[in-house]
């Protein structure tokens, strides 16, 4: 006899009908509840630190408040308009609507490997050393998949930005996480890990100039990245997503413009900063073809491509906006310079970024013995109207500080800085 999981009785004698009938003719019969048992990777991750912040902003909006939004790295500035004119002008053929290549159009990655060569004095081809992906996100992420599995392990940068961690542990990857504001202590410490640790770790993520912190490097970090990886067996990643976006005559160095750097790693850029494009999510993986190939194989199974009218634009950003991305870098340099300022006439600790779109502030020490970074960050949205991210959101090492992004104006960050004075005077005086 085979017997129904709900009604109890031989599913040979009964219908469905019948089974629905003996169900409500039998009111206490015992109901297992449907369980939804998502996967554990997923029950890895943790709840989103950034959640409650999001959510008040949400509700204060919806009640009409005016929130200054220095929270996410959203640019609020638009392309240059020859790019938007050849998206529009490519969207309408009608050829242009149909699946792409995972890997992009052969002609945008040949311009990412021409700018690399004009801006890098780096030789790529553009065959096998580029991809093009759904943004620098999308690619590390994937690469991490096509890299990690179950007991290998990763040395992230702390404090650490979300997506760094996650996918490791979305790989089922382990993560050591290893305090980058100090790069020639991070390339000890990293040394120290390879040596004892077992097994060794399989690859070493970067990040300069880094989020959230803005910690910058010179070219001769990387020398000593690709000797460490070279004696110690492990792939480099180097997200270089703010690599446009430099202040004061300073000029992020390429991972691959070193030596060397080809044979052991990969290095992920985003069009995303310098050229505004944030939301067409167009990015790219360069380097060693090996892990470019192993990309390219996961990503053939997990998506059709980027839309086409939006390569094809992006060839012609990467062609013709290298004035714009100059441009860009000096707004954003504008911003740095009135926030910064702002904050420390309040009598805050800033360190002047010499790159990315953010600052990364130390609140107030007062402050700081009251109340940790989310609960000062959500004071802030709260009673001054002004959203931050807490430096928790990026791991333990980053509380104590707030990252601020420089996506408003002059005019609004001036704003923000008195709003927040104005919310933390009133309370001095209770």
């Amino acid at each position: 006899m085979i017997n129904c999981n709900r009604c109890g009785h031989d599913v040979r004698a009964i219908r469905v009908s019948e089974c629905e009938a003996i169900m409500q003719n039998e009111p206490n019969t015992p109901q297992t509840p449907f369980q939804i048992n998502v996967a554990e990777r997923v029950k890895r991750l943790p709840p989103y630190l950034f959640g409650k912040i999001n959510e008040l902003k949400y509700r204060k909006r919806r009640a009409g408040v005016d929130i200054i939004d220095l929270g996410m790295g959203n640019p609020s500035d638009v392309p240059d308009p020859q790019v938007i004119d050849k998206l529009c002008e490519a969207a309408r053929d009608e050829r242009n609507h149909r699946y792409s290549v995972s890997n992009g159009l052969h002609n945008l990655r040949r311009e990412a490997a021409l700018r690399y060569a004009r801006r890098h004095g780096v030789q790529l081809d553009p065959d096998t050393e580029v991809l093009a992906g759904l943004g620098s996100k999308e690619v590390f992420s994937h690469m991490c998949l096509a890299l990690l599995g179950p007991g290998d392990t990763a040395i992230v940068p702390a404090p650490s930005f979300p997506i760094h961690v996650y996918a490791v542990a979305l790989a089922s990857g382990n993560v050591i996480s290893l305090d980058c504001t100090q790069p020639d202590r991070f390339l000890a410490n990293v040394a120290i890990v390879a040596e004892h640790l077992y097994p060794k770790p399989k690859v070493l993520i970067l990040n300069y100039p880094h989020n959230p912190s803005t910690t910058v490097v010179e070219r001769d970090f990387y020398v000593e990245v690709v000797a460490l990886a070279k004696r110690f067996g492990f792939m480099v990643i180097h997200d270089f997503a703010y690599g446009d976006v430099c202040f004061d005559g300073y000029r992020a160095p390429s991972f691959l413009s070193v030596p060397g750097a080809k044979e052991v790693g990969v290095e992920t850029i985003t069009m995303s900063k310098g050229y505004n494009m944030a939301g067409w999510r167009l990015g790219f993986c360069a380097g060693n073809a090996e892990m470019v190939r192993a990309l390219a194989t996961i990503k053939g199974y997990y998506d059709y491509g980027i839309f086409q009218p939006i390569q094809i634009a992006g060839i012609v950003a990467l062609r013709h906006g290298e004035d714009l991305v100059d441009r860009q870098a000096l707004e954003y340099q504008k911003r740095r310079d009135v926030l910064v300022e702002g904050l420390r006439r309040i009598g805050w600790e800033v360190e002047s970024p010499k790159a990315t779109m953010f600052v990364w502030a130390k609140y107030p020490q007062e402050w700081r013995e009251r109340m940790g970074s989310i609960d000062f960050a959500m004071k802030l949205i709260e009673e001054a109207e002004v959203a931050v991210s807490p430096g928790r959101g990026f791991g333990e090492a980053g509380e104590g500080y707030l990252r601020l992004a420089l996506v408003e104006n002059e005019h609004r960050l001036r704003q923000a800085v008195r709003q927040i004075g104005r919310c933390l005077r009133s309370e001095e005086t209770i």
